[in-house]
């Protein structure tokens, strides 16, 4: 069986979005490195900053498209370096609620000030229309992929 067209072109798609992720993540450990944090530690605090309810190790795997055991080992540093703590499940005995500490929230305020001017400077080099139909069209493949896991 041969690709389509379209399969072929999204094929290349996706090979392009690995390529993004990795630059992605070396520019995030570029951003965060002097912090003491990875694009990883920077990712999961960035899940629970806004989020108005507790989450669980589960619930920010699910969000990140990532292993609860990739998440889990992340908590684990994070805990240690300070960064969060765990608190008991009113709904589930061994799955601890995340909840980030005062040194938590001051890392995820002080990359999202240093993540500003960086964003800034890279969308200044698009149209906001293609921004808006780049974002519009990752929001749909996600959805696609996100109904089969």
């Amino acid at each position: 069986m041969d690709h389509s067209t379209e399969g072929a072109l999204l094929t290349e798609i996706v090979l392009d979005i690995f390529k993004l992720n990795g630059l992605l993540i070396l520019e995030g450990d570029q951003l965060s490195k002097e912090h003491g944090l990875t694009s990883a530690r920077w990712k999961v605090l960035g899940a629970l900053a806004p989020s108005d309810t507790p989450l669980t190790v589960s619930d920010v795997a699910k969000l990140m498209g990532l292993t609860r055991q990739a998440i889990q080992r992340l908590v684990n540093e994070m805990e240690t370096l300070g960064l969060l703590e765990l608190k008991a499940n009113p709904k589930h005995k061994r799955a601890k609620l995340l909840s980030l500490t005062q040194k938590g929230m001051n890392s995820y305020e002080l990359m999202t000030q240093k993540q500003i001017p960086w964003v800034n400077e890279i969308a200044a080099k698009f149209d906001n229309g293609d921004l808006q139909q780049m974002q519009h069209t990752l929001v749909k493949l996600i959805g696609l992929l996100d109904i089969k896991s």
